[in-house]
């Protein structure tokens, strides 16, 4: 499972369907992400460096947590700004924008956004901190679209507005050796069948630069004024990147970037293992088995996700792997990975 502080839902087991909101009642999850300088410090700039767009305006937060958004937004000039949350941090929000001044401008809603009734009939800036891991994964942009279609107005905002996702290439031996051949050989008897486990979940982590054997290579792009729910399963999206040294190919490690492009002068965020740290840090899909690639060799291949039919927050993913030499490709991996 994906146990990183901001998937503490992992995968809401034991029955209870709320207990993906709960999770983010837990001051922790909060703190971490208003403490995610990357993060928050671009929503802050995307706002309030374009108070002309926020002036006088009517704003709602998808998702609004501890209300930060919210207070930039009222800051920036908004005539109106309401927050809807689900979770019990709602309450603490309540005070917060009551401690900051704020109360004649922010309304704040606990409820989920489908069922909840607006105050107004029409927005028109939608501002949402909806990313999760793998950009996808347990993401709010269900919710977000869902609101973009029932409340915006037409030519309204959505901050951010777009999104794409980037694979690159990973050289991980230490990891290989200590996680994954460990298990030919525990204490004398072979559990290999752990093995295909442990490989078929991919990993969270904050890779090391040095790791890094190639560009990122673009592979899923996301319009938010325009994609549907249903576009967010998608099928072979193909990627190809050039290997930048002569090593071993273990991993695949992937990550996004988000685009405020209605600013002034557009703003954006990456969090690939060559941007500054995030909290979202990067996936790591590992490979059965360890390629050797030389300098030059291209790597191309296909990568398929979509949501899982019993519980639709975790991810099914396939990843197709290819070393190209002119019109020749050679196959070098078909493997199946789940998120959850």
């Amino acid at each position: 499972e994906l146990m990183d502080a901001k998937s503490g839902a992992s995968s809401a087991k034991g029955g209870k369907p709320d207990y993906y909101f709960d999770s983010y009642s837990h001051f922790g999850i909060h703190e971490e992400m208003l403490k995610d300088e990357v993060r928050t410090t671009t929503y802050m700039r995307s706002i309030l460096q374009n108070r002309h767009l926020f002036k006088g305006k009517t704003v709602l937060d998808i998702g609004c947590g501890t209300g930060i958004l919210c207070v930039f937004a009222a800051k920036a000039g908004a005539k109106k700004v309401i927050g809807i949350d689900c979770a019990e941090i709602y309450y603490k929000a309540k005070e917060i924008v009551k401690d900051n001044g704020f109360e004649d401008t922010i309304t704040l809603i606990k409820g989920k956004v489908e069922e909840i009734k607006l105050p107004v009939e029409k927005v028109d800036i939608i501002i949402s901190e909806w990313m999760g891991y793998f950009l996808l994964y347990e993401s709010m942009l269900d919710t977000v679209l869902y609101a973009r279609d029932k409340w915006l107005v037409k030519g309204g905002a959505i901050f951010p507005d777009k999104a794409s996702m980037y694979v690159m290439g990973l050289e991980d031996a230490e990891y290989r050796a200590s996680k994954l051949e460990y298990w030919s050989n525990v204490w004398s008897f072979d559990l290999s069948p752990v093995r295909e486990l442990t490989i078929q979940e991919p990993l969270v982590e904050t890779c090391d630069f040095n790791q890094v054997l190639s560009k990122g290579a673009k592979f899923f792009d996301i319009d938010i004024y325009t994609v549907t729910k249903e576009d967010l399963d998608f099928e072979k999206k193909r990627f190809e990147f050039k290997i930048n040294r002569t090593d071993r190919l273990d991993a695949l490690c992937v990550y996004f970037r988000v685009d405020f492009s209605r600013c002034h002068k557009p703003i954006s965020f990456s969090t690939g293992p060559q941007d500054k740290y995030t909290h979202w840090k990067q996936t790591v899909f590992y490979l059965e088995k360890q390629i050797p690639v030389k300098h030059g060799d291209i790597i191309a291949g296909y990568l398929s996700c979509k949501r899982n039919a019993k519980n639709p927050r975790d991810l099914d993913i396939n990843l197709e792997v290819a070393k190209l030499s002119g019109s020749v490709k050679k196959k070098l991996a078909s493997q199946t990975y789940h998120i959850r």
